[in-house]
């Protein structure tokens, strides 16, 4: 079955970007991810290609006969086109990893893309369940009722003493990973981040881009995740995220942003408005700039500075604007002069050309 962003993914968004939930001004979404792996079947980096054939096979099956969602789709990764997995990297569905592999692996999706499930990514499978805003509670409690769904058919291995064992030692345990995406672009414009950076380090978080692992803070935005699941309750990593983590965060940039108003407003708005013009009539746009510029929009939809513009489109122009969405939309391959011309338009006429 083909899953139906391929065709047009604008008109298939998920429900991550949608700008609801607590404290979605700072934390645009919470995901919850589980690492499992078969038991009786070596770790993904000690399987043959053939084995690694063998159990993609198998999960996919098993992934269809499990009652997961009303509506799961399967993509085979391997014979992807390489657009494709690129757009599934920007929807936050596969890791580049991934993306980049050329074992047998795929992904499963639910029509929503609240979950998605990798198979033979760094472990057999990584389940992933992902919400707008704050819902961390809700989160733990969907991506559970999945993994039991699995488990009903699925061996998991599992260590008395250490728990569920994983490929990378890290995620021995419960191999649980919370992980909140913050929007934080008043305490960069302070110079304030690196408090909070000091902060995470000394909660023992990770602190990472846009994509991950690896990748830069493009608009702002990091994902915090725990770094340890060994000795840990699963609920109690959820607790720690939900009532202490994030709001320690939440604080900080909406500090900064209190600060911003009371001190520099004028400049912060002119660099607000600034933005969404220059957004409303440009005629050419790299991915980072459109990325910087958006972020100063979000900011101002946030604080109520910018009324004509709701979150939800802000989130979405995000995602759309990047470069496999681009061309997906518009059918063909584009080099980036191209797509920045394409980009362009595609902000004129979602967000309201001026009219110079």
């Amino acid at each position: 079955m083909t899953y139906p962003f391929l065709g047009d993914p604008a008109q298939y968004v998920g429900e991550w970007l949608c700008g609801t939930g607590p404290m979605v001004d700072v934390a645009v979404s919470s995901r919850v991810r589980l690492a499992r792996n078969l038991a009786g079947i070596p770790f993904l980096s000690r399987c043959s290609v053939g084995q690694k054939r063998e159990l993609e096979t198998r999960l996919r099956r098993e992934i269809a006969a499990c009652p997961i969602a009303e509506k799961v789709f399967y993509i085979d990764i391997s014979t992807s086109a390489e657009v494709d997995r690129r757009l599934l990297v920007e929807r936050h569905l596969i890791s580049r990893e991934h993306a980049e592999a050329e074992h047998p692996r795929g992904v499963a999706v639910s029509a929503d893309e609240t979950v998605a499930i990798m198979v033979n990514e760094e472990d057999h499978l990584r389940i992933q369940v992902l919400r707008s805003g704050l819902q961390l509670i809700e989160t733990a409690q969907r991506i559970q009722q999945v993994d039991d769904a699995l488990e009903d058919r699925l061996d998991f291995v599992f260590h008395s003493r250490y728990g569920y064992l994983t490929a990378c030692p890290t995620n021995v345990g419960t191999g649980l990973r919370v992980s909140v995406m913050l929007h934080l672009p008043a305490l960069k414009m302070t110079g304030e981040i690196e408090k909070a950076f000091r902060a995470a380090r000394d909660l023992q978080l990770a602190v990472r881009g846009l994509y991950g692992e690896g990748t830069e803070a493009t608009g702002d935005f990091f994902q915090v995740s725990n770094q340890t699941t060994l000795g840990k309750k699963e609920e109690d990593i959820i607790e720690e995220f939900r009532q202490q983590i994030v709001p320690r965060f939440v604080d900080y940039e909406r500090r900064a942003r209190d600060g911003l108003l009371k001190r520099q407003n004028t400049a912060l708005e002119d660099k607000i408005f600034r933005s969404l013009a220059l957004l409303r009539s440009t005629r050419m746009i790299g991915s980072d700039e459109t990325m910087y510029l958006l972020s100063l929009v979000r900011l101002g939809v946030s604080i109520e500075k910018i009324k004509d513009v709701d979150l939800r489109t802000v989130n979405e122009l995000f995602l759309l604007t990047q470069p496999a969405h681009l061309q997906r939309m518009l059918k063909r391959e584009m080099d980036p002069q191209t797509r920045s011309a394409a980009r362009a338009e595609y902000l004129r006429r979602r967000l309201g050309a001026s009219s110079s």
